[in-house]
């Protein structure tokens, strides 16, 4: 049989043309749509490849307008007290050492760091070309003199007792080395701390400097233009982004804070627009602005409020079948939703979120408001406490030889601020229920300090910790910090609480750092010496541009503007392999 030879070659322009001049209009029609929809499917896939190799990436611009209440007056990290100030000292100072937004610490102007086997010694290294704002080149002189301003007792910085024992001397222009007394678990804390330039600083008091309000630093922005009032008033400052900070150039190129005398001139501020971002605003404005369609975030802070008992005021507290009780009975959740508006969190434990990377004892609570509240008063009628003719608790004990009818009463003290006023509120309210009598005093806040906490004369204080590392810790709960000028305000002394603080404070090792404050909680929950009731959040206000801002685990407000030199606003794509 033969075979068939089947060759295959193009059609020829003529054959061609006489199939297209076949063609009928309809034919036509079909024809063009079909290259109409190769032609877009060929461009749509070629997208989608190029998308596949393609990167957003930020890109170096844009401004911010930032609100803050307050005005500028001690610009340095040396002295910086209000929040205002603090705020500024953000973006305009570096450190040895950054803390980030999320906790962790970066070498900033610091090359590297090393730490002696004792842990008594560490030694810096600077990065080559570090300069200040002004061009002047960074060396350890600047170190050592802002070190030696912090510890001055003249001086009175609020960070002083940080650095009390810690002595600092220069090897060379890049390296200096910092010898301890003890080891420090929150030394490299201290580091953080910014760097004001010596050559400015050390030829007047430094109270008096001009540089308080026209601060020179190395952070990642400079003061490029100052607005003031005719009283000379600071109402603003012009921020631009420093080209040679020490983590690089900030891709945003502008921030302009504008200064407030008062929150509500704040808030009106974002309302109309003429500010774009605000931070430490109030619950109530916070939902006002919600409504106005802005955009609220928030982050608990590593507060403290809780309800300190004195023992050496009121022996009622040395009993703990009624601290118990007490602790029960209070609706905490009902403070945080009625007083804070649902920004902030009900707490049971003397450590905040987000300062210690452990997970938090598990304390499992299935009682309900009012079983917890039922069972708050069968302890405490099993102790002896009935309803008297006073309408409260009473029970006949003996004093002096005499039995006296005595009622289960007690006093809080605390501050006249609307937060702690309306919580000393609810607190009485819970505790009246269960037939406790509560009387609130409240003090404004200078009064507070001067009469009631510095001479310990209250019987319950409702009162705020601010706990900015671990090691604050020691402060607010070590014996020895029991009088003025001491912070242990519940008056607290614990054997083992003191070894345990002590020996935690003095760890440089992590894990085993976590298992002394482990401890420590576990016996503060066994003593009961404050009921601990809530954490508040800190709350800000922004605009959508603004990428990669982050306050999840801020410890102060401040601490907002830690990794402001990665925000950005503008955006580019480009090649993943350019993206390196």
């Amino acid at each position: 049989m033969r075979q068939l030879k089947i060759t295959a070659k193009l059609p020829s322009r003529s054959e061609l043309d006489l199939v297209f001049f076949s063609f009928s209009r309809k034919e036509w029609l079909g024809f063009w749509a079909l290259v109409v929809l190769l032609l877009f499917s060929t461009i749509s896939m070629l997208q989608t490849i190029n998308k596949s190799f393609m990167v957003s990436v930020p890109m170096h611009g844009g401004s911010i307008s930032e609100g803050i209440v307050g005005t500028p007056r001690f610009v340095n990290p040396v002295l910086s007290f209000s929040d205002a100030d603090k705020d500024i000292v953000k973006l305009i100072y570096s450190g040895l050492m950054r803390k980030n937004t999320d906790g962790t610490l970066v070498t900033d102007l610091a090359e590297s760091y090393e730490m002696s086997e004792d842990s008594l010694i560490y030694t810096f290294t600077l990065k080559d070309n570090l300069f200040f704002h002004d061009g002047t080149r960074i060396t350890s002189d600047d170190i050592i003199f802002t070190v030696e301003k912090i510890k001055d007792p003249i001086i009175t910085s609020p960070k002083k007792a940080s650095w009390d024992g810690i002595t600092v001397t220069k090897t060379d222009d890049k390296t200096i080395v910092f010898n301890l007394r003890q080891p420090y678990s929150s030394f490299l804390e201290n580091a953080t701390v910014g760097i004001i330039p010596k050559h400015i600083w050390r030829d007047s008091p430094i109270e008096l400097n001009e540089a308080n309000i026209n601060p020179i630093g190395s952070g990642p922005y400079f003061i490029k233009d100052t607005k003031k009032e005719s009283s000379g008033t600071i109402t603003s400052y012009k921020l631009q982004s420093f080209n040679k900070f020490a983590l690089g150039r900030p891709y945003i190129k502008t921030i302009n804070l504008n200064f407030y005398q008062n929150e509500t001139d704040l808030v009106e501020a974002l309302t109309d627009r003429s500010i774009e971002q605000a931070g430490s605003i109030s619950p109530e404005k916070a939902e006002k602005l919600k409504e106005d369609k802005q955009i609220i975030n928030s982050s608990t802070l590593p507060r403290i409020f809780g309800l300190f008992f004195n023992q050496n005021q009121n022996q009622l507290f040395t009993n703990k079948v009624i601290t118990e009780a007490i602790s029960k009975a209070i609706n905490k959740d009902r403070i945080v939703n009625e007083v804070l508006l649902g920004y902030g969190v009900a707490i049971d434990t003397p450590i905040p979120q987000n300062i210690i990377g452990y997970e938090k004892l598990t304390r499992i609570d299935n009682e309900t408001k009012e079983q917890s509240r039922q069972q708050a008063q069968d302890t405490l009628a099993k102790d002896g406490w009935k309803i008297g003719e006073s309408g409260f608790l009473e029970k006949t004990v003996s004093e002096g030889g005499k039995n006296i009818n005595k009622v289960l009463e007690f006093s809080i003290s605390t501050g006249n601020a609307p937060e702690l006023a309306k919580s000393a509120s609810l607190i009485q309210e819970d505790l009246g229920a269960i037939g406790i009598k509560v009387e609130v005093k409240t003090f404004d806040i200078g009064n507070l300090n001067q009469s009631v906490i510095r001479p310990r004369n209250y019987d319950s204080l409702l009162f705020g910790q601010i706990i900015n590392n671990e090691s604050d810790l020691y402060a607010f709960w070590h014996s020895s910090q029991r009088r003025d000028p001491g912070l242990n305000v519940a008056m607290y002394t614990n054997t083992r609480v003191d070894a345990i603080l002590e020996e935690a404070f003095t760890t440089t090792n992590k894990d085993d750092r976590i298992k002394k404050y482990s401890q420590f909680e576990n016996e503060i929950i066994k003593d009961i010496p404050a009921v601990f009731l809530y954490s508040p959040s800190f709350i800000y206000a922004t605009g959508e541009e603004v990428k990669n801002l982050s306050i999840d685990h801020i410890v102060s407000p401040s601490a907002r503007f830690s990794n402001v030199y990665l925000w950005y606003i503008k955006i580019d794509n480009i090649w993943k392999i350019f993206s390196k």
